[in-house]
């Protein structure tokens, strides 16, 4: 079951929309297996911590089996591909990619949720620690988070360190390359990049979120 879970974070509407219910603290998902024999329930708490059950639905009796490593026959693996089943579908619809460490990350990807509603979308297979945030109204992009080496931005260290990528205005009276960078891997002419270690002040760099925002809107 971990595996289907690993680097990865709910996100708490689509466990909503999936069909968990909310209750104190705790997300609940019931479905039923093998033409109702069985009952699944499985709860989520905040931090993410996952708990399944499987019952008998007729008498409510506990069904271990499925979890016993190296148990067959035709009965038990027709269980455990159905809970197999289910749990990858939750994992594939309802969690995402926990690859952003940094606190002033977070704080930053909670901003964008709460005020424009923007959920991270990871777009490239082959790049799976970067993600974009877009309008909901034209599509179009206005951040994006992604892991880079130091070096990329001209720094001579090789760490890899969390940015944001903003649209914004009057980019050569803005960049600094301190605090504020050319826009890494876009037009750095319309895009600036900064740096989410703590070294630019998080409401800074809000009001360049909601800046980047409002030109998104712009042809």
């Amino acid at each position: 079951m971990k595996d289907f879970f690993k680097n990865k974070k709910f996100n708490k509407n689509k466990l909503l929309h999936f069909g968990f219910s909310e209750k104190d603290n705790m997300f609940i998902y019931h479905q039923t297996l093998l033409d109702n024999q069985f009952t699944l329930t499985i709860q989520i708490d905040r931090t993410g911590n996952i708990q399944t059950k499987l019952t008998e639905t007729e008498t409510g009796e506990l069904y271990t089996l499925h979890l016993v490593e190296g148990s067959t026959g035709n009965f038990v693996g027709k269980i455990k591909d159905e809970y197999k089943q289910i749990l990858e579908k939750i994992s594939e619809e309802c969690f995402e990619p926990d690859v952003f460490q940094s606190a002033q990350t977070k704080e930053l990807i909670e901003y964008v949720n709460a005020k424009y509603n923007s959920e991270l979308e990871f777009l490239w297979e082959k790049f799976a620690d970067n993600a974009i945030v877009r309008r909901k109204d034209n599509a179009k992009w206005y951040a994006a988070f992604l892991t880079v080496s130091k070096q990329k931005l001209g720094f001579d260290d090789n760490t890899i360190a969390e940015i944001i990528d903003l649209r914004a205005e009057n980019v050569d009276n803005i960049v600094d390359n301190e605090i504020v960078f050319p826009g890494y891997h876009m037009n750095k002419k319309h895009w600036i990049t900064i740096i989410l270690d703590g070294s630019a002040p998080t409401d800074f760099i809000k009001t360049k979120i909601d800046k980047s925002y409002e030109l998104a809107l712009k042809k």
